[in-house]
């Protein structure tokens, strides 16, 4: 199931896919990982392979990095661009990590990262559904052979359980009436792109007023589309990431060595919750970080999406 890469891989560089995905926190995650020459780390989240590539770079030829990732699209932008480099590649969930270690005869390892969320490769691909503004299929699902494309659930849950699942996994309040209206639309026409779940989405929610919000959270709120709370919902909902990423925390400490360090980082609370309750609460591990890593301002202005980045670091400890 694994594949290594190698300098002998026959596809060239040159040949190699653009991945637009910009590594959030890079220098942060160096720093608190701290990979050594010859260690085995894991990316449970390879994605544009930015963090699997710095991670690499410190382990060096006698260490090893295995890189997970449900996508196989992800996995294939990886095999060659990431050619060269001590990195194993394996298209899995990263819940499942102690039967991948199992099966690639490793015992324990020195590191773990889970950058959770959907990569900008993703969200680039039309035919993905993952874009507002994608004409292609409402897929979202992370692997396109395992579970219901999103499209599905949209012109099938009632109008009670789409709005409870939007309200849910997006926290949106305005979670009724956004059902209420695809519920409508879909009687006449299903549902099928992510275009189309937009502007129905929008034409739900309605513009705050002027006179209830300062002039910062106005802009603030006029910059994030009005879609992107039921989107988030949909993504989450159909590809279990709540559910993978509580199985994980349960199940990864154990795959630590002693003194070996678990490194997760989240973008909304519905993420950030369950990460903080597990490390705190789990006598397995030890918190590291008091409160949250964010970026730093000069990240954010590179790179805007970065903004709600949290980085949350325990260590294993011996809890005999």
């Amino acid at each position: 199931m694994g594949l290594r890469t190698s300098p002998d891989d026959s596809q060239m560089a040159s040949e190699s896919p653009v991945t637009r995905h910009v590594p959030v926190l890079a220098d942060e995650v160096l720093h608190w990982l701290d990979p050594q020459p010859g260690q085995r780390i894991v990316d449970g989240t390879l994605g544009g392979g930015g963090h699997a590539r710095l991670l690499a770079q410190r382990v060096g030829n006698s260490g090893r990095v295995i890189a997970l990732d449900r996508d196989p699209g992800t996995i294939e932008r990886g095999r060659v661009n990431l050619q060269g480099l001590p990195v194993e590649l394996v298209q899995a969930n990263f819940c499942d990590l102690p039967e991948m270690l199992l099966e690639l005869e490793v015992s324990e390892v020195d590191g773990v990262l889970l950058d959770l969320g959907l990569s900008s490769d993703q969200l680039a691909d039309p035919d993905r559904g993952f874009s507002f503004d994608s004409a292609g299929p409402l897929d979202m699902r992370f692997d396109p052979d395992r579970g219901e494309p999103a499209w599905r659930l949209v012109n099938k849950l009632s109008e009670r359980r789409l709005a409870d699942l939007i309200y849910q996994y997006g926290e949106e309040r305005h979670s009724r009436r956004i059902a209420r209206r695809i519920v409508e639309a879909r009687r006449s026409e299903p549902i099928r792109s992510a275009r189309r779940l937009a502007e129905l989405v929008r034409q739900s929610v309605p513009r705050a007023r002027k006179g209830l919000l300062s002039r910062s959270e106005r802009r603030r709120r006029e910059q994030i589309d009005p879609a992107t709370r039921t989107f988030q919902a949909l993504r989450i909902a159909v590809n279990d990431e709540i559910g993978s990423l509580e199985r994980a925390l349960q199940r990864i400490p154990d795959c630590l060595r002693i003194g070996g360090r678990l490194a997760v980082i989240s973008f909304h609370s519905l993420e950030d919750r369950p990460v903080k309750t597990a490390i705190r609460d789990d006598p397995r591990l030890r918190v590291l970080t008091r409160r949250p890593v964010r970026p730093t301002e000069a990240e954010i202005e590179a790179n805007p999406r970065s903004r709600s980045a949290r980085l949350r670091v325990a260590e294993r400890v011996d809890s005999t």
